[in-house]
């Protein structure tokens, strides 16, 4: 009867989401109003000025766009216990997220507001938009089987803890969730990921479970574990009743198929989302159609620059326009002020809000979930080949997807080869998991990602790509990291 109960509840949710989506400005300036309040009693606003109720113009003349190292030194202090920094209440808990610049990991300070009105209220969005695109469902018969990262929660001080944000969310959901969700809590949050897996597979393979919440990469790894254990064809023989995978973090594309092949049947349903560290900002808007819908009611106020301008051209949600490459800028409940989370999006329809991911800021890899940044890259090569004594003149870097030889394939032009090159991609790699800890989450076991896979390319192989592009000289670059293999794959022509 519960579960029913659950179940009608967000049947009955949809018309409620959907006109907060239409009152999505009023939202947003209800919302600045609410954050200028709070940020008139933090130390953050008496250093830039800010009083109560400003109206959005003084905001932005008072505080600038700003990334983590401009935060830094507050959130550091933060987690060293001082409070009313960055926001009037305490901050306790802080979400592990992947590097910067200067450091492998950053910090994202979690509040009681956002875990309530963000992060929770967030996850309803997807089950009422599941609810409306099939109003059949029955998910709360049975179990979700939740899939998160792999850091524990850790004490920094006696006042002061973090993990990775699933682990922070599953430490604080409510009963009712627990009740409804599977594996227990210390197997869900442990750090050994391939003690993880085996523990998740053996816990739940003889749960009802009928959804699954988590990145598509993880959950691959975990569900082809169940069919190894069980020795059945797909999964559905294992639980019959699963019905949903609410996914996000990462383009589902390269994995579609794959899903398909493990998951067979119609009545297999997969929703997407997009959330962050930072936040909970959307939940696919329609049954048929993977756009976005922007949640503007969730404890975050938005504002967005075109990514070929730059912050100085930083608008609000209400001057936003269509088939612009925008960047994402954020104002949260947790003390992130005009905050720089690197992602960026268009806008397809701005009534109500609807958006894609288009991707990032900088020049990424993130097919597996390892967020590989231009700057990780360049740290790794250029201590790489300082160890080796070679002098590098280009490279180029994509994912590749075949089944035994996931994770990525670099073509490097030296002006010599190393003493071994073996060696050298070892070196490498290792540099690569010490400067970005998604990237060395992902090469854990061999799992997920395997050894990169190197091409030495003869000196001027970029040259002869570059001429044959109409691009040699001038301002052209060879485009380091792509997130897709076409750059790569014609690069290997050249070989």
């Amino acid at each position: 009867m519960l579960s029913n109960a659950i179940g009608w509840y967000f049947r009955q949710r949809h018309d409620e989401l959907w006109k907060l989506a239409n009152d999505a400005i009023q939202n947003q300036l209800d919302l600045l109003e609410y954050f200028t309040e709070k940020l008139s009693r933090t130390e953050y606003g008496q250093v830039h000025g800010v009083q109560y109720a400003v109206g959005y113009d003084e905001f932005v003349g008072k505080l600038p766009v700003v990334g983590y190292e401009e935060l830094k030194s507050y959130i550091l202090r933060s987690m060293d216990g001082e409070q009313q920094l960055i926001w009037p209440g305490e901050i306790t808990w802080f979400a592990k997220s992947s590097g910067t610049t200067s450091n492998e990991a950053k910090f994202i300070p979690i509040t009681y507001e956002a875990l309530e009105y963000n992060h929770f209220r967030g996850t309803k969005e997807p089950i009422t938009q599941y609810y409306t695109f099939y109003p059949e469902a029955n998910i709360f018969n049975g179990k979700a089987l939740l899939i998160g990262g792999s850091h524990k929660v850790n004490q920094i001080n006696p006042k002061s803890y973090y993990g990775d944000l699933s682990a922070v969310l599953m430490t604080h959901m409510p009963a009712w969730a627990t009740w409804k969700s599977t594996p227990d809590t210390q197997i869900a949050i442990m750090d050994n990921w391939e003690e993880k897996v085996e523990r998740m597979a053996h816990a739940t393979i003889k749960e009802n479970v009928t959804s699954i919440s988590g990145a598509p990469t993880w959950a691959m790894v975990l569900l082809e574990r169940i069919l190894e254990i069980t020795g059945k064809n797909h999964i559905h023989e294992v639980w019959p009743n699963l019905e949903l995978f609410i996914h996000g973090g990462m383009s589902f594309e390269p994995y579609r198929q794959r899903y398909k092949e493990l998951i067979p049947g119609d009545h297999m349903h997969y929703v997407e989302t997009y959330n962050a560290s930072e936040g909970f900002f959307g939940a696919q808007a329609y049954k048929d159609q993977r756009d976005l819908l922007l949640m503007t009611h969730h404890g975050v106020f938005y504002e967005f620059y075109p990514v070929s301008k730059g912050p100085e051209f930083t608008v609000p949600l209400w001057k936003v326009e269509p088939d612009i490459n925008y960047a994402v800028v954020v104002t949260t409940c947790s003390g992130l002020w005009r905050y720089t989370i690197g992602d960026t999006i268009m806008f397809t329809k701005t009534q109500p809000f609807l958006f894609k991911i288009t991707g990032r800021v900088k020049l990424f890899i993130n097919a597996f979930g390892e967020e590989l940044i231009i700057e990780n890259a360049e740290t790794a090569m250029a201590d790489t080949c300082r160890e080796f004594g070679v002098r590098l003149i280009d490279y180029t870097a994509a994912p590749r997807f075949e089944e035994l030889e996931k994770g990525h394939e670099w073509v490097i032009e030296l002006e010599s080869l190393p003493s071994s090159t073996e060696a050298f991609v070892n070196h490498l790699d290792a540099r690569l998991q010490e400067v970005n800890s998604d990237y060395a989450g992902k090469r854990i076991g061999n799992l997920l990602m395997k050894l990169p896979k190197v091409h030495f390319a003869q000196p001027g192989t970029f040259k002869n790509w570059l001429s044959h592009k109409g691009k040699l000289g001038g301002q052209n670059k060879v485009p380091r990291l792509s997130n897709h293999r076409a750059i790569l794959e014609e690069v290997l022509e050249f070989l």
